[in-house]
């Protein structure tokens, strides 16, 4: 195996044993196949109790030959969403505020990172006709990609982390206070 294979091997091994929050639950998917010679991904569900909050997804990409789009050789791709009030879908400073839910994070974990990219969607939407019973929805979505600085395998759990406290900012959870670590229970990768 060459060590750059290597490296994206250690990378997702490093991604997929995380410390997950136990209101997240990890289950590792199938990856795009046609957009970087190596990839990864894990989806996740935001869960309190019984009610799902909302949902994401985390894509590791690999080229070893680099990607000029990417200003690298990896590239974390993300998807997050989550039911919110109405209110805040109508508030301007929202997709701001949800773009800097993704610096934020990056610099709480000290993932190195360049060329973010994204977008924050907003939306509400009322249901009429045969789905008038249907009720109002609010959501908020952020996809976004950035490409990690990574050397070593340790530096994609960092960039793991901050994925994770961006599904949690998204679905409305607090952050845990700093070297608090959450305890897996149920979220292994693979499995339900």
């Amino acid at each position: 195996m060459n060590p750059t294979s290597r490296l994206f091997d250690d990378a997702v091994a490093a991604m997929l044993s995380t410390a997950w929050r136990p209101e997240l639950v990890i289950e590792e998917i199938p990856a795009p196949q046609r957009i970087a010679p190596h990839t990864a991904a894990i989806a996740a569900d935001i869960e309190v109790g019984e009610e799902e909050l909302g949902n994401g997804r985390l894509v590791l990409l690999h080229d070893p030959a680099g990607n000029p789009a990417w200003d690298g050789t990896f590239r974390c791709v993300t998807y997050a969403r989550a039911e919110v009030d109405a209110e805040m879908v109508t508030d301007p400073l929202l997709a701001e505020v949800g773009w800097t839910w993704l610096l934020d994070a990056l610099e709480r974990h000290r993932a190195a990172y360049t060329s973010p990219s994204g977008t924050v969607t907003a939306v509400w939407s009322q249901s009429f006709g045969s789905m008038e019973d249907e009720p109002q929805r609010a959501e908020v979505e952020i996809r976004a990609s950035w490409t990690p600085i990574v050397d070593d395998a340790a530096d994609l759990t960092r960039h793991a982390q901050a994925w994770q406290d961006l599904l949690c900012m998204v679905a409305g959870l607090p952050f845990l206070p700093e070297g608090v670590i959450p305890m897996p229970h149920r979220n292994v990768p693979g499995r339900r």
